[in-house]
């Protein structure tokens, strides 16, 4: 299964004295909050992972502590960098093979799927994360560092056609898979939460978001619901998967069964992803984002990944029960339209002469 505007005015410059430094505008406080509160769940999840769970990588302490150096992180993302051109390569072919026949079912031109500026396009995102890995910025500091170049890409794609940012967020998320193969475990453990960074910033419109937020006041409703479904949306999203990964035990996708490492990483950030839309529909007071965006990806992608709708049903129904244990009744006043019309806009009327 499964970005702040800014401007600055130059003071006048005058003979009669040396010219003040050039004023800082200030950010819009809700697009801050919601960057921060985003920004720090990495934080939160790199402090809570639990070391017992995970296969134990060989090699010592002292190899790893060597792995999280300054050098040690120079020459993994160097050794990345060096294998980015044919990690790319082999994500467009695997993304090419899932999705190239959704372009004439689809109605998509053709012409928006550039494989060479999509691919330069990533390229040049994984070769500014690399680079802040190897300077040893964390994950969270990279969320605010790439965020709007971020942005500025999935605006770009979807401008025109929405659907073409699919290609691209898949073609990211496989090229990211295909680096992390090059990699030693504990390296893997060290990039992931980077990789997640990506994800998260492609997958979803957080930068909509923040902008969206901007535009009310502090004390608004709507902006406090989604400063308190922000940071729990994570631990939301992972009960939800372990609910529809009970219920539909077995399952299996075309990256592997629900119960998988890869799968259930990619459950936990789409169901991540729906709460980062319905933010977005609550902020913007509209549906406009689901129904350009969300919607017709899901139609595109989700078949050909082996998701068959009966769990997004099912990931809704729990999601909302979730919400309702995470939020207050306030909160849930907010977000109980929007919740609605995704369950109609998934519901399986919609989708009876589909699987």
């Amino acid at each position: 299964m499964f970005q702040p505007r800014s401007s600055d005015a130059s003071p006048a410059k005058s003979p009669a004295r040396v010219p003040s430094p050039k004023p800082e505008m200030p950010t819009p406080s809700g697009t801050k909050s919601l960057a921060a509160l985003w920004a720090s769940k990495y934080i939160k999840a790199i402090a809570s992972y639990d070391a017992s769970n995970q296969p134990k990588p060989s090699g010592t302490s002292t190899d790893l502590i060597e792995l999280a150096s300054q050098i040690g992180r120079a020459r993994t993302a160097n050794r990345a960098i060096k294998n980015l051109n044919m990690a790319s390569a082999l994500a467009w072919s695997l993304t090419e093979s899932i999705l190239v026949d959704e372009i004439p079912r689809h109605g998509i031109d053709p012409d928006l799927v550039d494989p060479w500026k999509i691919s330069a396009d990533v390229h040049q995102l994984f070769d500014q994360v690399l680079k802040a890995y190897a300077n040893g910025e964390s994950p969270q500091r990279l969320s605010v560092l790439v965020g709007n170049r971020f942005g500025q890409i999935r605006r770009k794609y979807t401008a025109e056609d929405p659907r073409v940012i699919g290609f691209v967020s898949l073609h990211l998320h496989y090229t990211g898979q295909k680096l992390l193969e090059r990699l030693t475990p504990p390296e893997r453990a060290l990039v992931n939460p980077y990789l997640k960074v990506m994800d998260d910033h492609m997958y979803m419109p957080l930068r909509d978001a923040y902008e969206a937020a901007a535009n009310h006041e502090m004390d608004s409703p709507v902006l406090v619901a989604v400063q308190h479904l922000l940071p729990v949306s994570t631990a939301i999203a992972q009960l939800v998967c372990e609910h529809v990964g009970r219920v539909h035990a077995g399952y299996q996708t075309f990256s592997g069964s629900l119960g998988s490492d890869l799968v259930r990483v990619s459950s936990i950030r789409d169901v991540e992803m729906f709460q980062v839309y319905l933010c977005l529909c609550v902020l913007e007071d509209n549906i406009r984002s689901v129904q350009q965006q969300l919607f017709p990806l899901c139609v595109m992608l989700y078949p050909q990944l082996g998701v068959r709708w009966a769990l997004v049903q099912d990931m809704l129904k729990v999601l909302r029960w979730e919400m309702y244990d995470h939020l207050n009744s306030a909160d849930m006043e907010v977000f109980l339209p929007y919740l609605q019309l995704f369950a109609e806009m998934f519901s399986p009327e919609v989708f009876q002469f589909q699987p």
